[in-house]
C-alpha cells in the first residue's frame, strides 16, 4: 500500500507540472496547429486556413505578401497562401482567431448488398432510398452511367436528364459538367445508389434509387485539400433541403493534426450534423505499420470526430455467411490522436467491392485489370473491385439512405446508436478495430421501422446476432434498449457528452425487467439510493473503450489478472507507468478509475473507494472493466 501510494503521488506530481508548466509559446504562437508552429521558422511558403476573430482582415494578409484563396464563410475564414515567415507575424495579429495548415486530403481505398442484408430490405419492404438525397464529397462523377439512370415514372425518384445525380459543384477546377477524372467518386456513389442495369442487377447498390448530389474536391490524381472539403460540406448544409440530403458520404481522409474540438474540418462536418445531417466518414487505411504489422491509432480525420460517422472494412471472404467475415487488416483502428478517442463506430464490407466505373478516369487506366464486364453490350467495362475503407463507408451511407426513407425523423445520433445496437460483434475483435460491430442493414431497419410505425403491445424487434449495445463516447454500454425520444440522440448533442445543449443530463433510453422500465440517465450527481456516487457527480457504468497512451515500444497495462484487483492506467511520461488503485487485504478501498486525456498526454483519474452502485446501462457490475489499448504520444498516424 505504501508503495501504491508513493506511485500515486507521482503521478500527480507529472500532472500538475503539466499543469502548471504549459508549454512556451511567443506572442500569438499558440494559434497555430503543429504543423504551422513548426513550419514558422523555416524557408518556403504554406497554405493555410485562417479563423478570424469577428471582422477579417484579409487586406492585411494582402499587404504582408500573402495571397488570398477561397473564403470560408460559416467558419468566418479564409484559405491564404503565405510565406512561412510570416505565420507568426499573423498569429499574433488580434482579429485572428486560429490558424491551420490547409492540409492535403486523399482518397482512401451483388454480394455486399446480400451479406449486409439491404436486398432484403428491398424485397421484404421495398425500400430502395428513393427520394433520399446523399452529398458524395469525392473525386467526382461519371458524366453517365447506365446505373445511375432512371427512366420509370415514380415521383420519389428524383432524376436530371434520366440520371439520379442531381447536381454536381465543381471545388477543384470549377467546371460546371459532371466528370470524373480519377473514378474514386464515381466508384463510391455506385456503391450507394447504382440500380445494377448493366449486370441485370447483380450489381446494384445499397440504396439503387437514391440520389446523388456530386461534389468534387479530389484531382485526377485523387489528391486534394481540407479548404475545399470544407466548402462542399458547406455546401452540402446549403442545399439540404432543395436536395433532401440525409446523409454526406465523405471516402476521402486528411492527417489529424489537433484535437478534434479546434480542427476547422472537423468543426465542418460538425457543423452539417448539427444541420440534421449523418456524415459517414471513412476510417483511413492506416491499420498497419510500415513493417506490415497491426498498429492502432491510424484514424484519419474528419473520423476522429465523435459527431460523424466512422466506417472501417471487413472482408466478406466472397461468402453470403457472416460466419468467415473478418476484419481487413488494412482498415485504421483507434482510437484517435490527440483526444484519444474510441473509433471507428462500426465496419462494413470494404475488400474486392464491385461498384462503376468511368472509362475516362485514372483509376480505369491504370487498373483496367481490375474492371469487369456487365451483362449488357456497353463500349466499355462498366465496373471496378477496388478495396479500403473508402468502398466501406457507402455501405454504410446507402443503409443510412434505407433508414431515413422508412423513418424521415431519424437523427445522426440516433441513426449511429441504432446501427452499432443492430450490429454483429465478432469475439476475435476489441472495438478499437470492429467498432459497435458489422453494419446490419436489414436490423437497422427494422428498428427504425418500428420506431416509426409500433403500436402498443408490439414486440420490441431483436435477433441474436444484434450486438445490443452502444459506445456512448468511450464506454461501451449494454443490456439496454433504446428509446427514440431520449435527449441523448438529440441535434446538438456531442456525442459521447454527458449533457444535452440544455444543460439536462443526457437520458439513453429504458432498461425494462418485470414489466417495469427506468430511465436511464447519464451525469446525474445521485445514484437510485439517492446517495452520491462521484464527487463530480457523474454515475459510472459500461465499459471503457479507450486504453492509456504509450510511448514508442512502452506498452500499458490496464487491469491485472491477480487477485490484489491493481487498475493499472498509463501515461507513458519519461517511460514511467503510473499505478492508480490498489487492494488493501479485502478492505473497501481499491479505486475505481475512470480517464479521459488532457493536454500532454496525461489522464485525469477519478474514483470511489468503492464499486459503483445506481442506474446503469448495464447493471451488473461484471461489466465494469475497462480495455485500454495505446497509441503513441506524438498523435501520428
Amino acid at each position: 500500500m505504501f508503495r501504491s501510494r508513493s506511485l500515486l503521488h507521482l503521478a500527480l506530481s507529472l500532472l500538475l507540472v503539466g499543469a502548471i508548466c504549459p508549454p512556451a509559446y511567443a506572442q500569438g504562437e499558440h494559434k497555430l496547429d503543429d504543423a504551422l508552429r513548426d513550419r514558422a521558422n523555416r524557408k518556403g511558403w504554406s497554405r493555410a486556413i485562417i479563423t478570424w476573430n469577428g471582422q477579417d482582415d484579409s487586406a492585411k494578409v494582402a499587404s504582408l505578401g500573402g495571397r488570398l484563396g477561397r473564403r470560408l464563410e460559416s467558419m468566418n475564414g479564409q484559405v491564404v497562401e503565405l510565406p512561412n515567415g510570416l505565420l507568426k507575424k499573423l498569429a499574433a495579429l488580434d482579429v485572428v482567431s486560429r490558424i491551420d495548415e490547409d492540409r492535403p486530403t486523399l482518397a482512401t481505398m451483388a454480394t455486399v448488398s446480400a451479406v449486409v442484408g439491404a436486398r432484403a430490405v428491398q424485397k421484404s419492404y421495398g425500400y430502395d432510398g428513393a427520394g433520399i438525397g446523399v452529398a458524395v464529397i469525392d473525386s467526382g462523377i461519371t458524366s453517365w452511367h447506365d446505373d445511375l439512370g432512371y427512366t420509370g415514372s415514380r415521383n420519389a425518384v428524383r432524376t436530371i436528364g434520366s440520371q439520379r445525380v442531381v447536381e454536381f459543384a465543381d471545388f477543384v477546377n470549377g467546371r460546371r459538367n459532371a466528370y470524373d477524372d480519377n473514378g474514386h467518386g464515381t466508384h463510391v456513389a455506385g456503391v450507394i445508389a447504382g440500380n445494377g442495369y448493366d449486370s441485370a442487377g447483380a450489381r446494384a447498390g445499397i440504396a439503387p434509387a437514391s440520389h446523388i448530389v456530386s461534389l468534387k474536391v479530389l484531382d485526377g490524381e485523387g489528391r486534394g485539400v481540407i479548404s475545399d472539403v470544407i466548402a462542399a460540406l458547406d455546401y452540402a448544409v446549403r442545399h439540404r433541403a432543395e436536395h433532401n440530403i440525409r446523409v454526406i458520404n465523405l471516402s476521402v481522409g486528411a492527417a489529424v493534426t489537433s484535437s478534434y474540438s479546434v480542427d476547422p474540418l472537423t468543426l465542418a462536418a460538425k457543423r452539417a450534423v448539427d444541420a440534421g445531417i449523418v456524415v459517414v466518414t471513412a476510417a483511413g487505411n492506416f491499420g498497419r505499420n510500415s513493417n506490415g504489422d497491426p498498429q492502432y491509432g491510424g484514424i484519419t480525420a474528419p473520423g476522429n470526430a465523435p459527431w460523424v460517422l466512422t466506417v472501417g472494412a471487413m472482408s466478406h471472404g466472397g461468402t453470403l455467411t457472416r460466419k468467415d467475415d473478418t476484419v481487413a487488416p488494412y482498415s485504421s483502428r483507434g482510437p484517435s490522436a490527440y483526444d484519444y478517442a474510441a473509433k471507428p463506430d462500426i465496419v462494413a464490407p470494404g475488400t474486392g467491392i464491385v461498384s462503376l466505373s468511368d472509362p475516362t478516369s485514372l483509376l480505369y487506366r491504370t487498373m483496367f485489370s481490375h474492371t469487369i464486364d456487365g451483362t449488357v453490350s456497353t463500349q466499355y467495362r462498366p465496373y471496378l473491385s477496388l478495396s479500403g475503407t473508402s468502398m466501406a463507408a457507402p455501405v454504410v451511407s446507402g443503409t443510412v439512405a434505407l433508414m431515413m426513407q422508412a423513418n424521415p425523423q431519424l437523427t445522426p445520433n440516433l441513426v449511429k446508436a441504432v446501427l452499432q445496437y443492430t450490429a454483429q460483434t465478432y469475439s476475435q475483435y476489441d472495438p478499437l478495430t470492429q467498432g459497435g460491430g458489422a453494419v446490419n442493414t436489414k436490423g437497422a431497419v427494422d428498428l427504425v421501422r418500428y420506431f416509426a410505425t409500433a403500436r402498443n403491445g408490439d414486440r420490441y424487434p431483436g435477433a441474436a446476432t444484434w450486438s445490443r449495445r452502444v459506445a456512448w463516447g468511450n464506454q461501451l454500454l449494454r443490456s439496454g434498449a433504446i428509446s427514440p425520444l431520449a435527449n441523448a440522440w438529440a441535434r446538438g448533442v456531442v456525442w459521447g457528452d454527458a449533457k444535452d445543449v440544455s444543460g439536462a443530463n443526457i437520458v439513453w433510453g429504458t432498461k425494462c425487467a418485470d414489466e417495469t422500465c427506468f430511465n436511464i440517465v447519464w451525469g446525474t450527481s445521485k445514484n437510485v439510493q439517492d446517495a452520491p456516487v462521484w464527487g463530480t457527480g457523474n454515475i459510472v457504468w459500461g465499459t471503457n473503450t479507450v486504453w492509456g497512451t504509450a510511448d514508442e515500444a512502452f506498452n500499458i497495462v490496464w487491469g491485472t489478472a491477480t487477485d490484489a484487483f491493481n487498475i493499472v492506467w498509463g501515461t507513458a511520461q519519461d517511460s514511467w507507468n503510473i499505478v492508480w488503485g490498489t487492494a488493501c487485504g479485502g478492505g473497501d478501498c481499491f479505486n475505481i478509475v475512470w480517464g479521459t486525456n488532457i493536454v500532454w498526454g496525461t489522464n485525469i483519474v477519478w474514483g470511489t473507494s468503492g464499486e459503483p452502485t445506481g442506474a446503469a446501462w448495464s447493471s451488473a457490475s461484471s461489466d465494469m472493466f475497462n480495455i485500454v489499448w495505446g497509441t503513441t504520444s506524438e498523435g501520428g498516424l
